[in-house]
């Protein structure tokens, strides 16, 4: 059986990904893309799906592990009777090939170890052809198109369709392994030097994270947050994947496992607003020059999601022979919601699009040739019904949250037509604005329990609903955000203190009842406590959640607070999003108040008579 969710770590090269667990296993790989058939996958079946694992021949005494500071170098420490070694993880930045790495150097006395490496291509469906590299120094296993290849001095041996080696390493020694990807066709990997390239990689994650901003007592987790944003980048592209996996519970045993190594706008463009707000705007750019290839044409067709070069053919299927992440079936393989309608991405990449030019970001002629075709189109279809923000499959409604985001794309549009002074465009967006916030005001809104309602006619409320204030839509102080803010608290709080998206419902979303609290939700509820200037609220809750990430910091999507288990895909950026905001919104608000003590400090004194 795989680990737990939250007993993973997270390591990738901005083009493909792989998890290792705390036993030193590397149960998920993905090769050569995100979205590539894993030839690791026991962490959706049993190790017989492909793993590698490398740790001490017996049982460690004491394991600890943490990233190298502002890098993506996992670095686990085994204590064992004998002495203590580390286990050194890493993908090096691509530069001609595509290599994972794994060095193993004593710390004290001498330890044992044991690697065994179980290669199943095809997402744990295929054994490949081993042999013996020409220089002796290693393997190759080929099946079909996928060729990996492991260098390393340890000698290896095959024992039951597995490649394993034992080794010891003493104090002051180490050992490495490199293991290529390599396509039938093209020219092979050139040989990797693991010690040179660990040398380049944290300098490369070093380098790009020193740009954080000062967030703070919060600056060490908003950069390792932005590590993980940088890391679902598909480098070659600019498009940001929601995940680095697919098919993660999101309730142990249950159905609602999904693929999430696509690029969602909605999710993309949430993750673009946070990695703009710490000053990086070359992904901004890059993720710009994406959208525009991977939606162009129709603006009718633009789909919620697309593959991470822009692929718009995303068909769903199901893996059969895995039994899925502790029994969690099915395992799913792309994504249905590909052909849904979902109105709120249209106001979540406005918005990106105008922080972007606000932030200096020069917009270019088919940038807005392509907004103004959006707009138009939006302007039609506003009116109708859509799947929504949680990608429903029970049939289509008016949803709040959806209507409010449309009201985002009218209401960025006019401000960005004015800002280039074009008073004409900006009266039109504004009329059509106004017109959606009117018919929101009117429908959205329940009277008798005093909120927003998840739909219109509905009596129960979503924590999408936290996003009103959050885009301008109303004032966070307003009577009725006050009022959508306790009855979230009131139905959809549970035990620890954490609310969860909505209360599930086969005649609302089409799938069995039951799921974790969803953690980008809390954060929202976060940033609506600092908006309210219930600050001892938003501290409180921000501190709960930092609690929740594991040993190296990485949130999933969903946690479960009675089991106190991680759920969902993982490392999930619209998590790490999540926590990005209310970090700084934190910081802000802290800032403004020393600004504030220091003007009252400054003021003269009034003399009492």
């Amino acid at each position: 059986m795989s680990s737990r969710i939250e007993d993973y770590a997270f390591i990738g090269d901005c083009q493909s990904a792989a998890l290792v667990a705390r036993n030193g296993s590397i149960d998920w790989l993905c090769w050569p893309r995100f979205d590539s058939p894993a030839c690791f996958a026991a962490l959706l079946g049993k190790k017989d799906n492909g793993r590698w694992r490398i740790a001490p021949s017996g049982r460690p005494t004491r394991v600890r592990r943490a990233y190298r500071p502002g890098t993506l170098i996992l670095e686990t420490e085994f204590e064992t009777a004998t002495g203590t070694a580390k286990l050194i993880d890493f993908m090096p930045l691509r530069e001609g090939t595509s290599a994972l790495v794994r060095i193993v150097f004593g710390v004290t006395g001498y330890v044992d170890f044991r690697s065994e490496l179980l290669i199943r291509f095809g997402y744990g469906s295929t054994v490949p052809w081993v042999t013996r590299n020409e220089d002796g120094n290693g393997i190759r296993a080929i099946a079909g198109p996928d060729i990996l290849t492991l260098r390393t001095q340890v000698a290896t041996k095959g024992e039951d369709l597995r490649t394993v080696s034992r080794f010891t390493v003493s104090a002051g020694e180490a050992t490495s392994f490199v293991l290529h990807h390599d396509t039938l066709g093209k020219a092979p990997s050139p040989p990797v030097d693991a010690f040179a390239a660990l040398v380049r990689t944290e300098a490369y994650w070093r380098q790009w994270t020193a740009l954080c901003p000062n967030v703070g007592p919060y600056t060490e987790v908003v950069r390792q947050s932005l590590t993980v944003l940088k890391a679902l980048t598909y480098e070659p592209t600019g498009g940001i994947v929601a995940a680095a996996t697919t098919s993660l519970p999101e309730q142990i045993g249950g159905q609602r496992n999904w693929d999430y190594r696509f690029c969602w706008l909605r999710d993309a463009a949430f993750t673009l607003r946070a990695l703009m707000s710490a000053g990086y705007y070359d992904e901004a750019e890059a993720w710009r020059d994406w959208l525009l290839r991977a939606a162009a044409g129709s603006p009718a067709r633009m789909q919620i999601l697309y593959g991470v070069a822009g692929e718009r053919h995303l068909p769903e299927w199901e893996v059969k022979w895995l039994p899925g992440h502790r029994g969690s079936r099915p395992v799913r393989v792309g994504n249905a919601a590909a052909d849904q309608l979902q109105l709120d991405v249209y106001g979540e990449v406005a918005d990106a699009m105008f922080e972007a030019v606000k932030g200096g970001l020069a917009p270019i002629d088919r940038h807005n040739e392509y907004r103004d075709a959006i707009l138009e189109h939006l302007e039609r279809v506003w009116h109708e019904p859509d799947e929504g923000i949680w990608e429903i499959r029970a049939g289509r409604r008016h949803f709040t949250h959806s209507k409010v985001m449309c009201w985002v794309a009218f209401d960025r549009a006019a401000r960005m037509a004015a800002m280039a002074g074009d008073a004409a465009t900006a009266r039109r967006w504004r009329a059509a604005a106004d017109g959606v916030h009117h018919e929101v005001m009117r429908n959205g809104f329940n009277e008798e329990i005093g909120s927003f309602v998840q739909h219109y006619g509905a009596r129960h409320v979503d924590a999408s609903l936290l996003q009103i204030p959050l885009v301008g839509f109303l004032p966070a102080g307003h009577e009725r955000m006050r009022g959508t803010v306790a009855a979230i608290e009131r139905e959809l709080m549970a035990q620890g203190g954490l609310v969860s998206r909505y209360r599930t419902d086969p005649e609302v979303d089409g799938l069995p009842e039951g799921e974790g609290a969803f953690l980008a939700c809390n954060f929202w509820l976060a940033d609506n406590y600092v908006l309210q200037g219930r600050l001892a609220d938003a501290h409180g809750l921000f501190r709960r959640l930092l609690a929740l990430r594991n040993d190296v910091g990485l949130l999933a999507e969903e946690y479960e607070p009675v089991s106190g288990r991680m759920l969902g895909n993982f490392p999930q950026a619209f998590s790490h999003v999540g926590l990005i905001n209310t970090a700084l919104n934190l910081a802000q608000k802290a800032e403004r108040h020393r600004e504030q003590d220091a003007a009252s400090a400054a003021e003269p004194c009034a003399l009492a008579s």
